[in-house]
């Protein structure tokens, strides 16, 4: 039976497997979806060499830059911004290739435009990973302007939490965050910013899809923003690899 799966490092929380699982079951497809724990990305060679019928893998944090080195070929968008969510996994013969792509890009943009209604703004990005790159790189084929939000004290064409006041929230009404903060199980946590700033006019995207409601999430809704969680743009995106592991 051919087998898909996730690698990441915790992925308990990942719905990706129930969402798999009711799409085989619906659709009447002969094939499993498994989470494999990796903590250490250079295993991914010898979870593929212990799964034969392994034939496509999705990746979550903290691996979607460090798996890169690992594969054979990327595709453009991958390739542009440096960061994989979804391997291809092709034998011929004795020889496996892998090949990245980044499905993020397309599920983000689905997912944000749905939620932004064409609303046009300045973004902060809450993060500098590889989901926040993919989110960077769908605002600007989109035709947005943002900026990234460092923990770092100083990095070109970032700014740091530190920095973050009235004036910047005035100038930028759309919030994105790409951070890991408040994710099961750690749910009691949220990203730095001074949220007594936020009001109606501003937008709250988490990539976070568990919890439902993040922390951030539920400061933003205390005043009065308008918030949106990352399922959307998981299922998105999950659409988007199965159609690149098929061909279609």
């Amino acid at each position: 039976m051919t087998k898909f799966g996730l690698i990441g490092y915790p992925i308990e929380h990942s719905f990706s497997k129930a969402f798999f699982e009711d799409k085989f079951r619906d659709e009447g497809i002969e094939a499993s979806y498994e989470l494999f724990p990796i903590e250490n990305i250079e295993g991914i060679h010898t979870l593929i060499r212990r799964n034969p019928h392994l034939a496509g893998l999705n990746v979550t944090m903290p691996h979607k830059q460090h798996v890169i080195p690992l594969l054979d070929m990327l595709d453009p968008i991958a390739t542009n911004i440096q960061a994989v969510n979804t391997i291809k996994i092709t034998r011929i013969g004795e020889k496996t290739i892998l090949k990245g792509y980044n499905t993020d890009v397309a599920g983000f943009k689905r997912a944000f435009l749905e939620f932004t209604k064409g609303k046009k703004g300045k973004c902060l990005i809450l993060g500098t990973g590889g989901a926040a790159k993919a989110v960077a790189y769908a605002l600007e084929d989109l035709n947005m302007s943002y900026k990234l939000v460092t923990r770092k004290e100083s990095l070109p064409g970032k700014i740091n939490y530190k920095q973050i006041n009235r004036k910047v929230l005035e100038t930028f009404t759309i919030i994105i965050n790409t951070t890991p903060l408040g994710m099961v199980p750690s749910i009691k946590e949220h990203p730095d910013i001074p949220y007594d700033y936020l009001s109606d006019d501003h937008y709250l995207f988490d990539l976070i899809y568990n919890p439902v409601e993040t922390s951030f999430l539920r400061k933003g809704k205390e005043r009065g923003c308008k918030i949106n969680n990352g399922m959307n743009m998981l299922i998105y995106q999950a659409i988007e690899s199965w159609r690149i592991w098929h061909d279609r």
